[in-house]
């Protein structure tokens, strides 16, 4: 069969600006202020996330411009890790270098972890009180609508050609049959988008598929369309030792930690466990949260017995009602872990809090090296076709995980033991579904009243007894 012809690579033409520099027109200071207000204010997971960003920083702010932002974020899909911290990283960075991404990415998660330590506290000292407990049956079946309508949003924008159908349906027999790894089906996933491209059976129908708005602002942006590399904070253009450089840094904020976990507890401790664990998801989350749940949930629950599936469902349900990233629920796995299983002289509470900040450190620090190496480099190919071809294919596959991680939240929820139908959860999960998917009300009060509702029941049973 003859070779299909390459897709021909898109570059955007590379113009100066006839304006001066406007790369101080923000001021770091003033970047920093919004940095911790948005790491305050960002609930909604990912796409509100990235919706929020896209309406400050874009429509309000003009501090960059559509094109750029939309490179960025596609930049960001490919990527492992959490797509909407990685973008805060990203601008950041083009905002003001090296020390504005970190700031950024930083400021995106420590209001996150401060509210999820105190929230996971309260959980493991009173997570079995009655009150405590009718408050969590009463927001599981909400999660299970929560994710159910993130495979719809996510699918009505990605899901629209047959090769996409193909790809998700691929991934979810893959994962919720065959059991195949994940790294593998996203592995597959980016190869068969790119050879569907080739053969001219785009998976994506060009739009970006991201929900971000397409006409260009009308008012100049501080970082625009043509701003040119040299008028960025950071003007060097890449080369492979300052690369090299940056990852040898990374590596060591990555191996003295490590090293110090292994010293103290052996390969076989819990918080050393944790580091390798949470490393290794950490460079296969492709497609966000909760696309790598169902791989944390499967082996924090069922290898490491860090957890049970109950308090995995619960963590979701924290990690949906607390702002920052839902990748988050990784420091709430981390902190029960460590309070379930303490090493060594550590008591309880300090086993919990070295587990919660072990977590949060190794699922982390990928994320920052991915952008602070990336980034210079991928400035270079805005536009570039066969990136997005490998995008689109990943972008399907998430489609049919998510779906995957609704059955295996569904299934725990909304079944009995004995296998029948759980009608109390099925309803207020299809109310639940209703109030989101329907009327677009906001997560956060959707599981603050579904907790409310399961207080109520609760209430209502005792009054009966």
């Amino acid at each position: 069969m003859p070779e299909a012809t390459p897709a021909p690579e898109e570059t955007a033409p590379r113009q100066h600006a006839s304006a001066p520099s406007r790369r101080h027109a923000v001021s770091f200071a003033e970047a920093l202020a919004y940095w911790f207000r948005l790491g305050c204010i960002s609930f909604g997971g990912p796409a509100g996330q990235i919706a929020m960003m896209h309406e400050e920083l874009v429509d309000r702010r003009r501090w960059i411009s559509e094109q750029r932002f939309l490179h960025a974020l596609n930049y960001c899909m490919v990527l492992p890790g959490p797509e909407a911290q990685q973008l805060a990283t990203y601008i950041g960075w083009l905002l003001h270098g090296t020390l504005g991404g970190i700031v950024a990415g930083a400021l995106f998660v420590l209001p996150s972890l401060a509210v999820l330590v105190a929230l996971s506290a309260v959980y493991v000292l009173y997570g079995q009180v009655p009150v405590v407990a009718a408050v969590f049956a009463g927001v599981k079946p909400a999660v299970v609508a929560i994710v159910l309508a993130a495979v719809l949003r996510i699918g009505s924008r990605t899901v629209r050609t047959v090769p996409a159908a193909l790809i998700a349906a691929a991934a979810l027999v893959s994962l919720a049959f065959l059991h195949v790894p994940f790294p593998l089906i996203v592995l597959a996933a980016g190869v068969l988008g790119f050879a569907f491209a080739r053969l001219g059976w785009p998976v994506s129908k060009g739009a970006s598929g991201h929900g971000a708005a397409t006409k260009q602002a009308a008012a100049p942006s501080v970082i625009d369309d043509h701003t040119d590399h040299s008028e960025l904070a950071d003007p060097r253009p890449p080369t492979l030792a300052r690369s090299l450089r940056t990852l040898v840094i990374g590596l060591a904020f990555w191996v003295v930690p490590m090293g110090a976990l292994l010293a103290r507890e052996g390969a076989r401790g819990t918080h050393a466990a944790m580091g390798w664990f949470f490393t290794k998801a950490a460079l296969v989350t492709f497609g966000g949260a909760y696309a790598v749940l169902p791989y944390v949930a499967d082996q924090g629950v069922n290898y490491f017995g860090w957890l049970n599936q109950n308090e995995m469902i619960d963590g979701l349900a924290l990690g949906e009602t607390t702002p920052g990233p839902l990748i988050m629920v990784v420091s709430f796995v981390g902190f029960v872990g460590g309070w379930h299983q303490p090493d060594g002289d550590l008591s309880a509470a300090a086993s919990a809090l070295a587990g919660c900040l072990t977590a949060t450190w190794f699922t982390f620090l990928p994320s920052f090296l991915f952008i602070l190496i990336g980034a210079p480099w991928i400035e270079q190919t805005r536009g570039s076709l066969r990136l997005n071809a490998v995008l689109a294919g990943i972008t399907a596959a998430v489609v049919g995980v998510v779906l995957n991680l609704a059955l295996f939240f569904g299934r725990a929820v909304l079944l009995t033991d004995e296998g029948g139908l759980a009608w109390f959860n099925v309803l207020l999960a299809m109310a639940a579904f209703v109030a989101l998917y329907r009327f677009k009300i906001d997560v956060v009060r959707v599981v603050l009243a579904a907790g409310v509702v399961g207080l109520l029941k609760h209430a209502a049973q005792v009054a009966l007894a």
